[in-house]
């Protein structure tokens, strides 16, 4: 039987209370994951450049909204944010199965739950991270978000499976349902949750002010520069090979909802392994090389499933590529956050955390769309294969930055430049 250390962190009440929050709303994540590309892929016959668009509406509020969030987050509680952030994506996808039922759904509608999900996540999501740092001492928060990683891995490995069931059972709007009650329990978790929060009380200074401060700092650090530049262009790669990899399985590979789900189950057994293990690697050769390590790992699955043929191999290729994809973007994030939230003093975390975000994310809509179109006319390998490439050159570019490579221990604030 399995004991916690006398100093795990899942000793703590708060961060346990956290820690099942992550959980279940992973597990619901799994499901929504699934269901909303199906939705649009199966049952609406959607073409590679409208599951470019879904992609890219989702983004979209991020590149709107995100700096002027960190500034309005900078003021408020955090805590309150997130568990509204969490019954409100309760109520966008609870609305999909409604929708079917009426017989409403279109395209059009899942672009404006995308939508309504993006903007949850720009403050919701921002103020997740957030409340770690107001939970876990900050020289843990490596090991934090390897346990946080680890919940959302074990969703990860028994989500897909589930949800492939529930799809092929109820169809995937009605499976839907399900996820909207997993994030209503979760938000049930976080209320009442006691954190420590200090924050700048004085909003005199003006709301562009406070914005273009934010701005300044991550601008100042050349640290936090570098992780903005390499993070970004990943995330364009990310997304140019997610909006086609639904449709490479169930059109190319011939797929159904099941076996999309039990192939799925792939992604959990990646990020399981990276989440185990990703703390011990960041302290054997330090967060910055991780990231390389991160960006490497990605790549090779995208290019496995860009080459083989179609058939045994192919699904194989299919299930390798998110492993891939699960370990390598584990490893990446743990590290990631790890090191913006130790470089930054905690009355600008909400508007670091926000800047940081709307930099990686502005080429991610792009990309979604640069994906959508090279399936559309092009062919749905040539979108992997080009995530893959971008990936590989990502990974030798981002080893030959200084603030990258050198970054073998989370700094301080102080230590930050």
């Amino acid at each position: 039987m399995y004991r916690l250390r006398p100093d795990d962190l899942l000793r703590d009440p708060a961060y346990r209370r956290l820690w099942v929050s992550v959980l279940c709303g992973s597990l619901g994540g799994q499901i929504t994951l699934l269901a909303l590309p199906l939705s649009a892929a199966v049952l609406l016959h959607a073409s590679p450049t409208q599951m470019g668009w879904l992609t890219a509406l989702e983004l979209l509020p991020f590149v709107l909204f995100s700096l002027p969030s960190g500034v309005w987050l900078d003021r408020v509680r955090k805590l309150p944010v997130y568990v509204a952030g969490e019954l409100s994506l309760a109520l966008a996808v609870g609305s999909v199965p409604l929708a079917w039922a009426m017989g409403w759904l279109s395209m059009n509608w899942l672009y404006g739950v995308a939508f309504v999900v993006g903007m949850v996540n720009v403050s919701a999501g921002t103020a997740a991270q957030i409340v770690l740092t107001q939970v876990v001492p900050r020289q843990r928060l490596v090991e934090a978000h390897a346990k946080n990683a680890l919940a959302s891995s074990g969703a990860e490995v028994v989500g897909p499976g589930l949800a492939g069931l529930l799809i092929r059972a109820v169809g995937a709007p009605l499976a839907l349902l399900a996820d909207a009650v997993l994030l209503t329990f979760s938000a049930g978790v976080l209320k009442g949750l006691r954190v420590t929060e200090h924050r700048d009380g004085d909003t005199r200074r003006g709301f562009l002010h406070e914005l273009l401060e934010g701005l300044r700092f991550v601008r100042s650090q050349t640290l936090l520069v570098s992780l903005a530049a390499c993070v970004a262009t990943w995330q364009m790669c990310y997304h140019s090979a997610l909006v086609v990899q639904i449709l490479h399985a169930t059109r190319t590979l011939g797929l159904d909802e099941r076996q999309v789900g039990l192939c799925y189950i792939a992604l959990g057994v990646g990020t399981v392994t990276a989440s185990l293990r990703g703390d011990r690697l960041s302290r054997r050769i330090g967060p910055g090389p991780s990231l390389v390590v991160g960006f490497a790992i990605t790549s090779m699955g995208w290019g496995a499933v860009a080459l083989a043929p179609t058939g045994v191999w192919g699904v194989a290729a299919f299930a390798w590529m998110l492993m891939c994809f699960g370990a390598g973007a584990v490893i990446l994030f743990i590290n990631f956050i790890s090191l913006r939230q130790a470089a930054t003093p905690e009355p600008l975390l909400g508007r670091m955390t926000s800047t940081m975000r709307w930099l990686i994310l502005l080429p991610a809509g792009p990309g979604a769309l640069w994906g959508g179109w090279l399936g559309e006319h092009v062919g749905l390998r040539a979108s992997l294969a080009s995530a893959a490439i971008g990936s590989a050159l990502l990974a030798l570019l981002a080893w030959r930055l200084p603030a990258i490579r050198g970054a073998r221990q989370l700094p301080t604030p102080a230590q930050a430049t």
